[in-house]
């Protein structure tokens, strides 16, 4: 309850004399209080793009787009393994064709020492004689390398495409955040037949009408 004063004062023969009954209780659910306008939150394209350029799938976050997080990150988890695993075999094969390549102008070539990382990486049961022999094999081992550095590199582009596609997810999710996607999409095929009054002669009309 709040209490408003109506009159302080009597009248003028009653000077400064205070009445009881100038105050009435007013119910303080009646009062009209005013309220900001509640104002629609939605995603700065241009934020959602710097916060996907900082960290990957932030701007995704920041969209409100949470189930597009998993797939950003599962394909940058993928991109990373491709490239740890193209790396890593074309450093061995690299340093085994420089082993096997330096020991074969030395002269020094052995088959049969498992601690040379040019047989450490044969298939079971081969040997440098079934790869054809330590020619054949450097051959080999050069061709396994420049594909694996191949591979690597092909998987690092991937990966930049999929950091360029999670900039562009977000910015275009963040730009169609409100476009309204109405459930009544109807599609309406009307035949109608139109009389040509000039060639006398009634023609066959089919009207196509899409309502979004």
């Amino acid at each position: 309850m709040i209490v408003l004063p109506l009159s302080m004062w009597g009248d003028e023969q009653d000077n400064f004399a205070f009445k009881p009954d100038s105050v009435q209780l007013v119910d303080a659910s009646e009062l009209e209080v005013d309220t900001l306008p509640q104002v629609e939150w939605r995603p700065d394209p241009i934020r959602a793009v710097w916060l996907g350029a900082i960290c990957p799938g932030l701007g995704q976050m920041y969209n409100r787009s949470w189930w597009k997080v998993p797939i950003v990150y599962g394909a940058f988890m993928g991109c990373g393994y491709a490239i740890m695993t193209n790396q890593q075999s074309y450093t061995e094969y690299k340093q085994a064709y420089l082993e096997l390549y330096n020991d074969n102008q030395a002269g020094e070539v052995n088959e049969d020492d498992p601690t040379k990382l040019y047989n450490a990486i044969l298939p079971d049961g081969y040997n440098i004689t079934r790869m054809g022999g330590t020619t054949s094999y450097i051959s080999k081992l050069q061709n396994w390398q420049n594909t694996y550095r191949r591979y690597r590199d092909i998987s690092i582009v991937v990966t930049v495409v999929v950091y360029a596609l999670s900039l562009v997810d977000a910015y275009v999710d963040a730009q169609l955040f409100d476009f309204d996607i109405s459930p009544d999409l109807s599609m309406q095929v009307e035949p109608t037949l139109h009389y040509d009054p000039i060639q006398h002669r009634t023609n066959g009309e089919v009207h196509l009408a899409i309502q979004f």
